[in-house]
């Protein structure tokens, strides 16, 4: 009917038609594909994020494995040169309590001395016979005495000094007992955080391959997404472009549809089949059959078939099918399509 109507295939209408499913159909799996894939990117930032906590947190306790092993290094090396200079310092103080107590010992003998001979003196002085004896004896005793009373003082003072350095003795070895105490102390805390150390790098190096494969993860699915957008956005261009397209085309159709189908029907129907019709009828039946009962047989006969046949078929072909097929060509088709949108008032009339 459409082909009969407006000359043309409705071919267009439905590759429109099916266009324009399709491109519905393209538009809701863009839509589908462009949900996931959000919800894919979404999923990959989320791994990729986690997998950045997870490595934050095995380097900060690496770190603080590694600066503990560090700040154990330094107070083993500062505790050990302050045990040197402890040790340093009860070398000196163990050197003079050796020598003071040697001093002491000496000084004690020394007064061991001088009392024999304290003794030896007052013997002396007992069986003097005259006054230059005992004068003599007398001046060694005082100075016997002397000499013990400067030993005593001697010995008192060196053994309270002795005493002092005997207690600032032990004082360092305290000291340097503590200091080595700490030192073993801190050498045997070592072996614990050098393997967490060991074990946070480790896992360190584990999580940088993994942040690796999700921000590559979260890159692909980004570039699909963008690639997504930019086909929707072509899509959502295209559907722009035939919304806007589309009211002209329609003016056009109506344009074009209006004039073409009356001025055509008309116009290939008057003169195609009535004129045919009526030229092709009068003369070959009426004309044959008035001139065929008049005279005789052989006449008739010799007129029938001369007027009849010949004539009909001249007549009948030439206005019927040669003139109908110009009259019906000219100004149905060319006539029709040039003056389509212009006589087909006066056609009406």
């Amino acid at each position: 009917m459409l082909i009969l109507l407006t000359g043309k295939s409705n071919h267009d209408y439905i590759h429109n038609l099916t266009d324009h499913s399709i491109f519905t159909q393209l538009l809701a799996s863009l839509e589908k594909l462009m949900i996931t894939l959000r919800q894919k990117k979404q999923a990959a930032t989320n791994l990729r994020k986690k997998a950045e906590r997870q490595l934050q947190q095995v380097r900060s306790i690496e770190r603080r494995s590694s600066s503990g092993l560090n700040s154990i290094d330094r107070k083993i090396e500062s505790e050990k040169e302050d045990v040197t200079d402890v040790s340093g310092v009860l070398n000196q103080k163990t050197s003079q309590l050796e020598s003071i107590e040697r001093l002491v010992a000496a000084a004690h003998e020394h007064l061991n001395h001088e009392k024999e001979a304290l003794g030896e003196a007052e013997q002396e002085l007992e069986f003097a016979k005259n006054t230059e004896e005992e004068q003599s004896a007398k001046s060694r005793l005082n100075i016997i005495h002397d000499r013990i009373q400067e030993l005593e003082f001697e010995i008192k003072n060196r053994e309270k000094t002795a005493k002092k350095i005997s207690e600032d003795v032990a004082k360092y070895n305290e000291i340097k007992s503590k200091i080595s105490t700490t030192i073993q102390k801190q050498s045997k805390s070592k072996p614990t955080l050098r393997e967490t150390m060991s074990t946070s790098h480790k896992a360190a190096e584990k999580f940088v391959r993994e942040l690796e494969q999700k921000t590559r993860a979260e890159e692909s699915a980004a570039k699909a997404l963008e690639k997504a957008t930019s086909n929707l956005q072509a899509l959502l261009a295209k559907k722009r472009k035939v919304v806007k397209s589309k009211p002209s085309k329609k003016a056009t159709r109506k344009k074009s549809k209006t004039p073409s189908k009356k001025a055509t029907r008309k116009k290939s129907k008057t003169p195609s089949k009535k004129a045919t019709r009526k030229k092709s009828k009068t003369p070959s039946k009426k004309a044959t059959r008035k001139k065929s009962k008049t005279p005789s047989k052989k006449a008739t006969r010799k007129k029938s078939k001369t007027p009849s046949k010949k004539a009909t078929r001249k007549k009948s072909k030439t206005p019927s099918k040669k003139a109908t097929r110009k009259k019906s060509k000219t100004p149905s088709k060319k006539a029709t399509r040039k003056k389509s949108k212009t006589p087909s008032k006066k056609s009406r009339k």
